[in-house]
């Protein structure tokens, strides 16, 4: 009979069939696999290495050199025939040419797959300063609105203006109509008025 611990252990290398293929582990679970970013960036280091007019400098000379010495050094120490064409020179070359072209559009992809992040990165800064914008907008006339309800200072002013007349006015008039009854203008509770 099996023990617990070796059930879950077999169980743990088995692929989970409820995971995504992407979620499991690596057919060797044991061996770390090669980063494909460290792939990656060998390849783009290539791709920009071969753009560069370093490497068509290197590369005429490497086949000036090549044609140079099959044709002017002695028979016995040439490799490749000027009668032939520079057949193992045009098979270097194609060689060179059948890694370079893959290598470059490895890089390539990498590259259209950073601007694809760049762009939809952009694209979500988009939508959150118009949302921002948006709201900043809303906040804007809100405040406006509620400034437009607001007392001004001019109309406190005039309103205080307003009741300083009104106030002088009484005076001059002698009436004030807010002064508290005298106590013995007040009828008291005890006594009656007949």
């Amino acid at each position: 009979m099996a023990r617990p611990t070796e059930s879950r252990a077999r169980e743990s290398r088995a692929p989970r069939l409820d995971a995504p293929k992407g979620l499991r582990s690596s057919l060797l679970p044991g061996r770390n696999r090669v980063s494909r970013d460290r792939f990656g960036r060998f390849t783009e280091g290539i791709a920009r290495a071969m753009g560069t007019p370093w490497f068509l400098l290197g590369l005429t000379l490497f086949c000036i050199a090549w044609i140079a010495f099959n044709s002017m050094a002695p028979d016995r120490f040439r490799f490749d025939s000027a009668a032939f064409g520079f057949t193992a020179l045009t098979l270097v070359l194609s060689l060179q040419a059948s890694y370079a072209a893959p290598l470059i559009l490895l890089a390539q992809n990498r590259q259209d797959d950073r601007e694809r992040v760049q762009i939809e990165q952009d694209r979500q800064r988009s939508e959150r300063n118009l949302a921002d914008t948006e709201y900043l907008a809303r906040e804007v006339v809100a405040l406006r609105l509620l400034v437009r309800d607001m007392a001004s200072k001019d109309f406190i002013r005039a309103e205080l203006r307003a009741l300083l007349e009104d106030l002088e006015k009484r005076d001059v008039d002698g009436v004030d109509d807010r002064a508290p009854e005298r106590p013995a203008d007040r009828p008291s509770k005890g006594s009656r008025s007949a």
